[in-house]
């Protein structure tokens, strides 16, 4: 993209007299994916993309617009100043530092040097481990992509960033005649081929299955008021979503946030401590420089159980009167928004002995087949992969469909031990329309008084 820096040089400095502010953002992307059902390839997409956007701030009211050709340039830049002269607003954008930088991820194997049988036949490994007596389906979906990335603007800020990101997930479903069940697990970083090279994909392919056949015996949940612990992957989700989507910080200026005017409260107990971090490398929400240009870094959202940060970007941080925490995240043809990175609850000290020993009658809950939170109302359900009874503090029965729900402040005060281990699932978020990569986890976490519903 370096060809292309005198040329974005010239329309910022050409726009700048009619507008108070410009932004340029391109990047070329060359990405591979594959979809594989039943061991059979599905679809295999390949392909080289370019894009640009142009963004002007003027009178408070952005422009925006976007080409796939970048001989249109002068034109897009054209029709964002019309946009922003048709409107007013009120948008004034938080002090921000001039970056002049180049950032490239650290590769060991580039996808180009893996051909696509090789991709496939991996896929196929995965599949075929997954496959043992009563899985009856397989899907296996691959995706990498390389994008070379650059932004400028107006006040100086020339930033180049090179990112490589792989992910591989595999879905399988078991059934015994009555029911169908189901086992879910991804692969994936902010790296090269290496992270599906080093991973055991027969292991991964084989625990996946054996988690589908292995619901098909477990029993109902109970309904009910129980203490739970949740693993890493459901702290993870749990935290993204009761706190992570109610901190963003245009949900809170849209007055939908349970937590709008609660900077400084308690809103969990004690030995809670959250953080956003888009600068952590082994996420795979991990980007150094957001779409604003905006430097990353870690974001202590709460504190010892109080909230005492946000996630913003230049413009919801003018507004309440902080500075940007480098959160606005888009694809390039998208207008950017607020959205988290890598969200996780930091480990506490307790092992996972200790934090079931003392528990007569409880439930504990691993992995997530996803849910949904009204941050206005402050309220959250998820339904857990899958579950055990915990009797007098040991496992015992295996438990399926179960789901997790409550009061988002209520539920976080009520984590009264926090494991001292640690992981950060691979995963997307949904927002606007939108879809961003995103690192969520956290150690085992034990919740007092959750509420567990049974599905079935």
């Amino acid at each position: 993209m370096e060809e292309y820096i005198d040329l974005f040089e010239k329309i910022i400095s050409q726009t700048i007299p009619q507008v108070d502010y410009i932004d340029i953002r391109a990047g070329m992307s060359d990405n591979t994916s594959i979809l594989m059902k039943d061991g059979d390839v599905d679809e295999i997409n390949t392909g080289m993309s370019l894009g640009a956007r142009i963004r002007v701030l003027k009178n408070g009211a952005w422009g925006f617009a976007y080409t796939t050709d970048l001989s249109k340039l002068n034109d897009i830049t054209d029709t964002a100043i019309q946009l922003s002269n048709s409107l007013t607003g009120d948008v004034e954008l938080s002090e921000a530092e001039i970056i002049k930088d180049k950032v490239k991820v650290d590769v060991k194997i580039p996808f180009k040097d893996i051909s696509i049988e090789e991709k496939k036949e991996i896929m196929k490994d995965a599949s075929d481990a997954a496959s043992i007596d009563k899985v009856n389906s397989t899907t296996v979906s691959y995706s990498d992509g390389e994008i070379n990335e650059i932004f400028m603007n107006s006040e100086g800020s020339q930033i180049q960033t090179i990112t490589s990101k792989v992910r591989m997930a595999l879905n399988a479903s078991a059934t015994d005649g009555a029911i169908i069940q189901f086992g879910h697990g991804s692969i994936g970083g902010v790296k090269g081929f290496e992270v599906i090279e080093d991973t055991d994909i027969e292991e991964f392919g084989r625990k996946i299955g054996q988690k589908a056949v292995r619901l098909l015996d477990a029993e109902a949940a109970p309904s009910g008021k129980f203490p739970v612990i949740a693993d890493p992957e459901l702290t993870g989700v749990l935290i993204h979503e009761a706190l992570g989507h109610a901190v963003e910080g245009d949900l809170i200026l849209q007055n939908d946030s349970i937590l709008k005017d609660k900077m400084g409260d308690m809103i969990a107990s004690d030995i809670v401590n959250i953080f956003d971090d888009a600068s952590r490398k082994d996420g795979f929400g991990y980007y150094p420089y957001d779409v604003e240009g905006v430097r990353t870094k870690p974001n202590q959202l709460v504190k010892d159980g109080k909230l005492i940060s946000l996630l913003n970007s230049r413009e919801t941080a003018s507004k309440l009167g902080m500075k940007s925490s480098g959160n606005a995240r888009s694809i390039i043809s998208d207008q950017p928004i607020v959205r988290m990175s890598n969200t996780y609850l930091q480990p506490g000290e307790n092992t996972f002995d200790e934090l079931i020993e003392d528990i007569p009658d409880g439930i504990y809950l691993k992995g997530s087949r996803g849910g949904q939170v009204d941050t206005g109302k402050g309220i959250f359900q998820f339904n857990a992969a899958e579950g055990y009874l915990i009797k007098n503090g040991e496992i015992a029965t295996p438990l399926r469909d179960v789901s997790l729900s409550g009061n988002i402040l209520e539920t976080l005060k009520n984590i009264d031990a926090i494991g001292d281990d640690f992981k950060l699932s691979v995963g997307f978020c949904g927002k606007d329309g939108q879809t961003a990569p995103v690192g969520d986890g956290g150690p085992h976490t034990r919740i007092l008084n959750a509420l567990v519903g049974g599905m079935g």
